[in-house]
């Protein structure tokens, strides 16, 4: 029943890792002066904004300790 396989159809891949060609990429251009500045200001400004989302975002999320706290006045029992 299962005794005849089809070929596959894609069995060229298979073969791909073995295939090697004798043309070499072209060497990748250097980046000028303007590219690299323009990613430093870009990395830059990222870290900016977690550091000032960061420094804006603590007071919200700490907790009052010093603080009196306030309480309902459901919890007094009035």
């Amino acid at each position: 029943m299962f005794g005849r396989r089809e070929p596959v159809p894609f069995a060229f891949l298979a073969e791909a890792d073995r295939f090697r060609s004798n043309v070499a990429p072209p060497p990748r251009q250097r980046s000028s002066v303007s590219q690299i500045a323009g990613r430093w200001l870009l990395g830059l400004t990222i870290v900016a904004g977690l550091v000032g989302s960061l420094v804006l975002g603590m007071p919200a999320l700490s907790t009052p300790s010093a603080a009196q706290t306030q309480q309902s006045q459901a919890s007094q029992g009035r």
